[in-house]
């Protein structure tokens, strides 16, 4: 049985982070981990395969978007959604990402808490990295849209790796990037297959659950699931790495 959120203590998720320090960077997914962007490109999904007739005319709904969508590349779900039809499945995965950037534009929020976390990572000095299996167009947009074009020291795309998530290619691209070790680093997601790919490259994943339902998340095995930036489990564990970088620091 798959666990809940309720069923994770505060306790133990705080000693598995702690095991990190001294921490060396933070990776974030993008759509749905910095920004509540799912909405938009549920509702470009929505409208598109409505006009091509797509489930014999019936609008897809969010457990299908969430079960079907959340998290892949668009060159695995061409072949899902056109399994007989590259070209037009390519044509129209690539007109439903101008839709969403149309529909995103000037509306994406960032994750409650996001920026009281930005200025905790700076403190620390931290490297950071965001790793998305988004369009480039897709995860700049996100990206300005909340304030953070100077806040990552790389972008990582499934596009620029032999497999997008959930391999883990992304991620272990990021890794040799900003020249840190996966067990000084961990990561932040919000989909099955990000947190697959993160855990897939050997990292501890936090999931948030603010779409996705929980009992999927966990079964992809993230260290713990936070609601958003602001959770207190994050905080404990944040603090925890904390004492734990002294603790080790004196004992050196």
């Amino acid at each position: 049985m798959a666990t809940s959120i309720g069923e994770i203590s505060m306790e133990s998720s705080s000693s598995t982070l702690a095991r990190l320090a001294p921490l060396q960077a933070v990776l974030f997914d993008i759509d749905g981990t910095l920004c509540d962007s799912d909405p938009f490109h549920y509702l470009a999904f929505r409208e598109m395969l409505l006009e091509i007739g797509y489930n014999g005319g019936v609008p897809v709904d969010e457990e299908w978007f969430v079960k079907t969508i959340s998290g892949k590349h668009n060159d695995d779900l061409v072949s899902v959604l056109f399994p007989n039809d590259h070209e037009r499945g390519v044509k129209f995965l690539d007109d439903k990402e101008a839709l969403f950037r149309r529909l995103a534009k000037e509306q994406l929020k960032p994750q409650n808490g996001l920026y009281k976390l930005r200025k905790w990572i700076e403190d620390h000095g931290l490297k950071r990295a965001a790793v998305s299996n988004a369009p480039r167009a897709n995860a700049e947009l996100c990206i300005n849209q909340v304030g953070l074009a100077d806040f990552f020291d790389a972008l990582i795309l499934g596009s620029d790796c032999k497999h997008a998530k959930p391999y883990p290619d992304p991620y272990l691209k990021a890794l040799e990037v900003l020249n840190v070790s996966k067990d000084h680093t961990f990561v932040f997601e919000d989909s099955v297959s990000g947190i697959k790919a993160g855990v897939a490259a050997g990292m501890s994943v936090i999931g948030l659950a603010n779409r996705n339902p929980s009992q999927l998340l966990m079964e992809a095995k993230p260290v713990f699931l936070i609601k958003d930036y602001e959770d207190p489990k994050l905080w404990a564990a944040l603090e925890e790495i904390d004492k734990m970088s002294v603790t080790r620091k004196t004992t050196t």
